[in-house]
């Protein structure tokens, strides 16, 4: 597994505080949440069944954060410009961990 710090230094330099703004709000949702680091973007799931509630790619001029609530349902996907706000995309987030089970 690549370490994250391996993962931050690839990211665009504009992507890296709201990466680690999202990565820290991920990680306080809870002690079950694990975080899987891969090549392009750095999933995270509940519990070891690791049921992913989101995945968060970093690109050029934006942040794109997909959240998935349940197996049933698709992921949901939004993109976030690094000068914008993240407010919308944690409460999308919060909201898929709440929900996934």
């Amino acid at each position: 597994m690549r370490p994250y710090e391996h993962f931050r230094g690839q990211a665009p330099e504009r992507a890296r505080p709201m990466l680690d703004e999202m990565r820290a709000f991920c990680l306080n949702l809870g002690e079950m949440v694990v975080e899987d680091v891969r090549a392009h973007r750095v999933v995270y799931g509940k519990s070891m069944t690791f049921r992913w509630f989101a995945d968060i790619e970093p690109q050029e001029d934006r942040m794109v954060v997909k959240t998935q609530r349940s197996r049933r349902e698709g992921p949901r996907s939004m993109a976030v410009p690094y000068d914008g706000d993240t407010t919308e995309a944690l409460s999308q987030i919060k909201m898929a961990f709440q929900e996934i089970r």
